[in-house]
């Protein structure tokens, strides 16, 4: 799937990835290729991509870290949006 990271400043990302784990204001959940449709609003907590090329977001005000496959930053909220194999993930 493709994902897009966009802050109000800029696009931090645009690659695709296989799947991304997200702190949903219900509770964590995860989203991965052809998944349905969905918008949800986002808590504090860790994003995580999980990705065959490194992540590296065009910015400074996140710091990314990568853990095994996995590479995760935080963030203190933001929205998300999946549609048609395309990820928008808002962050403040």
């Amino acid at each position: 799937m493709f994902l897009e990271i966009v802050s109000p400043e800029s696009v931090l990302l645009s690659q695709n990835v296989q799947s991304v784990g997200l702190p949903g204001a219900s509770g964590s959940f995860q989203v991965l290729n052809n998944h349905a449709p969905i918008v949800s609003t986002l808590a504090k907590g860790k994003v995580k991509i999980w990705s065959q090329k490194p992540i590296s977001l065009n910015t400074k005000q996140f710091s990314v870290e990568k853990q095994g496959p996995v590479w995760q930053f935080d963030i203190n909220a933001g929205i998300f949006e999946m549609k048609d194999n395309k990820a928008i993930l808002l962050i403040e």
